[in-house]
């Protein structure tokens, strides 16, 4: 059997306010669209820029946080799957929209007093916010540690010590 992939990791800014709904079930389910621009220079030396709309689903405990913690300019890190939804509009018209279904989400800004602790689909309904916090300084840490070691290695390492 052949393995396949669905990934789409998007950093960018809220477009709108999240809209967060219950579904039936109890369950939460929060909305919203995340901007992401690219910027280049063209042929004839111009600064050219695009913008591209994602628009993003977040599920459970996620949905509930993101709907208390986000708003319209919040900067955000979605790590998801892409999924295709299709209807009939009233009109009679088939209707498809792709969206991020979020399985990771990080706030990357300090807005609204929530300092960018990450939020994922693992964690999301053992984890508190105040834990979410406290493992990110810890992986802050260890990520210094090991950019430290490889420095070490680097200023170790000298031509001679190459095999070929």
């Amino acid at each position: 059997m052949a393995y396949s992939l669905n990934r789409a990791q998007v950093i960018g800014n809220l477009t709108r306010d999240p809209e967060l709904r219950t579904i039936p079930s109890g369950t939460a389910v929060c909305g919203f669209a995340v901007a992401t621009n690219a910027v280049w220079t063209d042929a004839s030396g111009q600064k050219q820029e695009r913008a591209e709309f994602h628009n993003i689903v977040c599920w459970s405990r996620m949905a509930e946080i993101a709907g208390q913690y986000l708003k319209k300019g919040s900067k955000v890190y979605v790590d998801g799957r892409l999924q295709t939804r299709d209807w009939t509009g009233d009109d009679g018209v088939k209707r498809y929209r792709t969206e991020i279904v979020a399985e990771n989400l990080i706030i990357l800004d300090s807005k609204g007093g929530h300092s960018g602790a990450p939020i994922s689909s693992s964690e999301r309904k053992q984890s508190s916010i105040k834990e979410d916090k406290e493992d990110q300084v810890e992986d802050f840490e260890d990520a210094k540690k090991v950019k430290k070691a490889k420095k070490e290695v680097e200023e170790e390492v000298t031509v001679d010590d190459l095999p070929f």
